[in-house]
C-alpha cells in the first residue's frame, strides 16, 4: 500500500531519496537464507519507495574487524566527549558505521542464528555502533538512545526451530537485538525468519513458504513512517499514514520545504 502524502514528495527531480541500509552478516554471503529473506524485504521497500537508495554493508566472512584498544580507551574515559581521543583505528571505522546508520531511513539486517544468538560479525557491528556519548548517553535514569527511530527489519535464518509449537531450541537473538538496539533509540523492529534449514529439503521448503506468506501479509498493508535523515524535525510531524503517530497533526505542521 502506498501512502498518498508520501507519494507527493517523491517527484522526479525533487533532489532527495530515502536510504535503505542493508547489513549482511552471513559468512555464506549471497548464498545464505538470511540474505534471501533480506533481499525480499528490500524488494518490498523499493516497491513502496521506488527512488530509494540502497547502501550495502557486508560484514560477514571477516569483512568487519572488531574494536581495538583505542576504541576501548575512548569508551573508558570519563570525559564528557571524545574530543581528546585519537580517531585512529576502529574509532574511525565506528564513526563511519554510525554515520551510515544515521543517514538511513530503513535498516535491513540479514543474519543467521549462531549458537542460539547473533553471530560474531553482527556482534562486532553492534559494538561499533553502540557507543557511549555518541549513540547513547548515560543518565541518572539509565541509558538513553541518541538516534532517531526508524523501521528496522531483521531477517533471520536458523538451522533449528526456535519459535512456535515445534520449537526445540532457545532464542537469545531476538531479545538481545530488541534490548541493544533500543539502547541507541531504535525501537521499531520487525522480525522475519526461516527456521529449520538443517532439517532437510521438505522442512526448508515449508519454512520458505511460511516466510513468504508472512512477508506478503506484512507488506500488503505497509505504510512507511520514516523520513529523510537530513530533514528537519518538522517532517516527523507530517501525517504520512492515516493511522500513524502524526495523523492528528494538521497542514500547519508541515516543514516549509514540502509546501
Amino acid at each position: 500500500m502506498r501512502c498518498p502524502s508520501r507519494e507527493r514528495r517523491h517527484e522526479p527531480g525533487s533532489g532527495w531519496a530515502m536510504k535503505i541500509l542493508h547489513v549482511s552478516c552471513s559468512p555464506r554471503g549471497q548464498a545464505s537464507e538470511s540474505y534471501a529473506i533480506s533481499q525480499k524485504i528490500i524488494g518490498f521497500l523499493l516497491k513502496s519507495e521506488p527512488t530509494a537508495i540502497l547502501v550495502n554493508r557486508v560484514i560477514g566472512g571477516g569483512a568487519l574487524s572488531h574494536i581495538d584498544e583505542n576504541y576501548a580507551t575512548a569508551l573508558g574515559t570519563t570525559q564528557p566527549s571524545s574530543a581528546g581521543i585519537s580517531q585512529e583505528g576502529s574509532i574511525s571505522l565506528s564513526e563511519d558505521l554510525i554515520q551510515e546508520l544515521e543517514s538511513s531511513d530503513f535498516v535491513v539486517i540479514g543474519t543467521p542464528m549462531h549458537n542460539f544468538t547473533v553471530p560474531s560479525a553482527l556482534k562486532a557491528w553492534i559494538d561499533h555502533i553502540v557507543r557511549v556519548r555518541r549513540t547513547f548517553n548515560v543518565t541518572t535514569e539509565g541509558k538513553v538512545g541518541a538516534l532517531r527511530d526508524r523501521p528496522v527489519f531483521i531477517a533471520v535464518s536458523s538451522g533449528g526451530r526456535y519459535s512456535g509449537e515445534r520449537a526445540r531450541q532457545p532464542d537469545f537473538l531476538t531479545p538481545y537485538l530488541k534490548a541493544i538496539l533500543s539502547t541507541i533509540g531504535l525501537h521499531d523492529l520487525t522480525f522475519f525468519s526461516t527456521e529449520g534449514t538443517a532439517l532437510g529439503p521438505e522442512a526448508v521448503a515449508e519454512a520458505r513458504t511460511k516466510t513468504d506468506q508472512a512477508l506478503q501479509e506484512y507488506f500488503s498493508s505497509f505504510c512507511p513512517q520514516s523520513r529523510p535523515a537530513w530533514a528537519s524535525d518538522a517532517w516527523a510531524r507530517v501525517p504520512s499514514c492515516p493511522s500513524g503517530p502524526w495523523a492528528s497533526r494538521g497542514p500547519e505542521d508541515y516543514d516549509a520545504r514540502f509546501r
